[in-house]
């Protein structure tokens, strides 16, 4: 038979599929599901189980999956670190955690590669492996909590991949994550990014909960210059990205995030700010301004810290909350941007680097 995962069940979901294989036990069920999120094993032996009840939760333990993927290496530079963890067919993915002012937030991986192809991104070299399952991003964040023994406070779907471009089994891992009797993160501490799938972003609109965040990554102030970083502008461009972030905004509690990564000669420039700033007048945003980070091979290169400090002025002044992000695990190849395992890459044949401009 095939074993109930808990790492891809709400309890709910895991009581209602332990009450209909055996019909009964489903009190000792929503206990097992809080006991294994909260202590990171499935113990039949557990002291709050009754004498009479052992037997029932031994059945339970053997028909529930809580196979974890292997940690195959960690790497640390100061308080940031990365892991990679090998699932079951042999294929790996990245996820990294990033001190912040009050616990640390964790960048998980919502596929193996992506296929969105941007330009300044590693994991993008590699192409499309395959799309993780629920059960394996929720386990990004269980290992980081219970085995990596890190203090948690936000997740953030910014590793490897696309999020939306695996809707489904992102969105059924952040109802896990936020389950109040699991790993019990509140939605305001999530956030989901994508580089502009708009009618992925309309469904989100639509079905998730205000509370959670949206982050789009902009990156270009011209459909020109964007359709050159990022092929996903040549399906929608800036006209229809617009509008359904005008849509998502109607929600009166929520914000958007602008990820910007500043690319040296390339969409830095004063002018360039200024039509940030237009293109995004009248939307509640705040920015988050990324200096590109070297990568392993490219054609790209950083911005200046003057570049940089004047085309975050430009922005300020135009009324624009706006974040100059530090560079984090830029040795350990964890920071924006450089996710991707190199030797998995060489194993895979990864694409070389795109030319620009």
């Amino acid at each position: 038979m095939e074993l109930i995962s808990l790492l891809s069940c709400t309890q709910s979901e895991y009581v209602e599929k332990i009450g209909l294989f055996f019909g009964k036990g489903k009190k000792h069920a929503e206990k097992l599901y809080s006991e294994g999120f909260k202590k990171g094993i499935l113990d039949p032996e557990a002291d709050w189980i009754e004498p009479q009840a052992r037997a029932l939760v031994r059945e339970m333990c053997q028909v529930t999956d809580l196979a974890l993927p292997e940690i195959s290496y960690t790497k640390e530079e100061g308080a940031v670190s990365k892991f990679l963890l090998k699932y079951a067919d042999g294929l790996e993915s990245e996820s990294v955690c990033i001190p912040m002012k009050f616990g640390k937030t964790i960048c998980v991986s919502s596929q193996v590669g992506c296929r969105m192809g941007c330009a300044f991104c590693e994991t993008g070299r590699m192409g499309l492996i395959r799309h993780l399952s629920t059960s394996e991003i929720v386990s990004q964040v269980f290992v980081a909590r219970h085995i990596l023994k890190e203090e948690l406070r936000n997740i953030v779907f910014m590793g490897m991949g696309e999020p939306f471009d695996n809707y489904e089994a992102v969105m059924q891992a952040i109802c896990v994550l936020t389950c109040p009797t699991g790993l019990g993160f509140a939605p305001s501490k999530i956030t989901v990014s994508t580089s502009g799938k708009v009618t992925e972003i309309d469904r989100f609109s639509q079905e998730a909960d205000p509370a959670l965040n949206l982050a789009i990554s902009l990156n270009a102030p011209n459909d020109k210059i964007r359709s050159k970083l990022m092929p996903v502008n040549n399906e929608w461009d800036l006209v229809e990205l617009r509008k359904s972030m005008e849509r998502y905004l109607k929600h009166p509690r929520r914000q958007i995030l602008i990820e910007y990564v500043l690319l040296g000669g390339i969409n830095d420039s004063v002018e360039s700010a200024e039509e940030v700033a237009n293109y995004l007048q009248g939307l509640r945003v705040k920015i988050n301004l990324i200096p590109y980070n070297a990568q392993s091979k490219g054609r790209l290169s950083p911005p200046t810290e003057e570049t940089m400090q004047e085309f975050r002025s430009v922005l300020q002044k135009k009324g624009y909350q706006t974040l100059l992000r530090k560079t984090k695990g830029r040795s350990i190849m964890a920071a924006c941007g450089q996710l991707g395992n190199v030797e998995m890459k060489k194993k895979l044949g990864a694409k070389s680097s795109l030319s620009l401009l």
